[in-house]
């Protein structure tokens, strides 16, 4: 294997340094700004979850709420603190994609672009700013790539003992990383390196895999697969918005940043066509792959996501190479001097439009200024689900509100619960939203684990109560009459013009006609 001279390499490390000082300031600038609107719905569910431990969730697999729990008990409850993990990751990822440049054969300005095309790229921006499973999606997609390029490059086979093992740990983050590694088997096959597939390494390596997964492997089969039954229900209820073909390829460059376009798609087909990078073709025949299932599958515009780092990096790899060789061919000054400035050039641009764009995804505006904001905007923003079409914010942002006024709603009817009948009354919400808002506000109160037929709400269970006495947040009067013979409204939670979750009524129902909350619970499921 041929190395760099040193001075060369000195150099790389010299900018490396500068690429962890992006870094630092990325998680900085997340610290500062995590805080200025409120928690997101699926934040409650996280930290609901992380309250259960268990080896799987009904819209989840197990690791953001391990994390999440254990996050919690050293840094606390605060929006910064529930925000951290993501921060992190985020900021990490620029460094993964400048070392995903350096790998490829990149020098110090394809590792500082493609550090800088991390940076502004607003998809990542948003997995820094909130807690969820896309969060450290990307982390391990590209520590996977990382490793097949290093298998690769040094002939070393054993370092696909260490994909599959980040591929297990993806397993446990988000599904959809088989996806990728579906992609990564279909590059082996198309391309030389499926001499690979006769290594034992390899196949090693999908056993760790499948080692690290199994434990949510199994609690899957024990509940009956309840992720395939809340896909083919949300599917089946047609609630996010599907794009055609180019509709989707337009979703992909608005959510990449259009001005990195011209960059990752370079590095698309430099992947797919180049001498230069012709070890590595499995990697393109995996993007394409992957675009190709989620497209037919459906999938929302930004799950392709996780995979454009690496396309970036070895864009910026090609693109430096053509300005170099350029100078190279026209050795005078002058044209050296033009092919410095045209680097900086790109350089400052790409930051400039970041800066630009990051209001989209970062809450550095009130919601006032940030509608005045979106109407500079040249493009409209991105709908992924139908609820959300008429919303006064986007979705990311307007269901950062409204939650808190819902659990005090439910200290009010709380309050007028008895003392002595508090031990068998219990709080039933329509959402994971709902019920995760009134845990997190609303335990410290004195108020019990709020009961849902939402998501893995439902496989908890009544938890004891009988029915008797409930408190339910959402539902109708008509409804509730029709399961309970005294029915007491309680009052409406007081309204946020930004929140996506409307105003909702509390009742306090007695004298049950079902019988027992238990009989009543399989009725109770709502998966979708």
């Amino acid at each position: 294997m041929s190395t760099l001279p040193t001075s060369d390499a000195q150099r790389q490390d010299r900018t490396m340094l500068y690429v962890w000082a992006i870094a630092f300031a990325t998680l900085a600038f997340h610290v500062y700004f995590n805080n200025r609107y409120g928690y997101f719905r699926d934040e409650f569910d996280y930290m609901s979850c992380g309250d259960h431990l268990q080896w799987g969730y009904v819209d989840q697999p197990p690791l953001i709420p391990f994390l999440l729990h254990f996050c919690r008990l050293l840094l606390g409850d605060s929006l910064r603190a529930i925000r951290f993990i993501p921060a992190l990751a985020s900021s990490l990822l620029i460094v993964q994609t400048a070392v995903l440049a350096r790998e490829l054969g990149g020098r110090r300005y394809a590792i500082l672009l493609s550090a800088v095309c991390a940076l502004v790229c607003p998809q990542y921006l948003s997995n820094g700013s909130l807690l969820g499973t896309n969060c450290l999606e990307p982390n391990l997609w590209m520590g996977c790539a990382y490793f097949a390029i290093l298998a690769i490059k040094r002939a070393n086979p054993r370092y696909w003992i260490w994909f599959g093992v980040i591929a297990g740990l993806g397993l446990e983050e988000k599904y959809s990383v088989a996806i990728f590694g579906f992609g990564i088997f279909v590059g082996l096959l198309l391309t030389p390196q499926r001499r690979l597939l006769l290594n034992q390494w390899i196949w090693l390596g999908g056993l760790a895999a499948f080692l690290v997964f199994l434990p949510n492997l199994l609690w899957n089969i024990h509940n009956h697969w309840p992720f395939a039954e809340l896909m083919h229900n949300i599917r089946a209820e047609g609630r996010d918005v599907i794009y055609g073909p180019v509709g989707f390829f337009i979703q992909q460059v608005l959510d990449i940043n259009p001005l990195l376009a011209p960059i990752w798609l370079t590095g698309l087909f430099a992947l797919l066509f180049s001498t230069r990078l012709k070890p590595y073709r499995l990697l393109g025949w995996s993007y394409l792959v992957s675009y190709f299932v989620f497209f037919v599958q459906h999938g929302k515009n930004y799950y392709l996501s996780p995979i454009y780092p690496m396309l970036l990096a070895a864009g910026a790899v090609t693109l430096e190479a053509a300005l170099d060789r350029q100078n190279e061919d026209r050795p005078e000054r002058r044209p050296r001097l033009r092919r410095r400035w045209l680097k900086r050039a790109i350089v400052v641009t790409l930051l400039v439009n970041g800066a630009y764009l990051t209001p989209i995804v970062i809450p550095v505006f009130s919601p006032e200024r940030f509608m005045a904001y979106t109407r500079t905007l040249p493009f409209q923003l991105p709908v992924t689900e139908h609820f959300g079409r008429h919303s006064p914010l986007p979705q990311w942002y307007s269901d950062q509100f409204g939650w808190k006024e819902i659990a005090d709603e439910a200290v009010v009817a709380w309050n007028r619960i008895p003392a002595d009948q508090r031990s068998d009354c219990g709080i039933f919400a329509q959402d994971y939203g709902q019920a995760g808002a009134i845990e997190f506000f609303d335990r410290k109160l004195g108020l019990p684990w709020v009961l849902s037929g939402d998501r893995t709400y439902w496989l908890w269970g009544p938890r004891g109560y009988s029915g008797n006495c409930l408190i339910v947040a959402g539902d109708d009067r008509q409804s509730l009459e029709q399961l309970f013979g005294e029915v007491e409204f309680v009052g409406i939670s007081a309204e946020n013009p930004w929140a996506m979750e409307s105003q909702i009524g509390f009742h306090i129902c007695r004298k049950p006609k079902f019988g027992t909350l238990q009989d009543l619970w399989p009725q109770l499921k709502h998966w979708r």
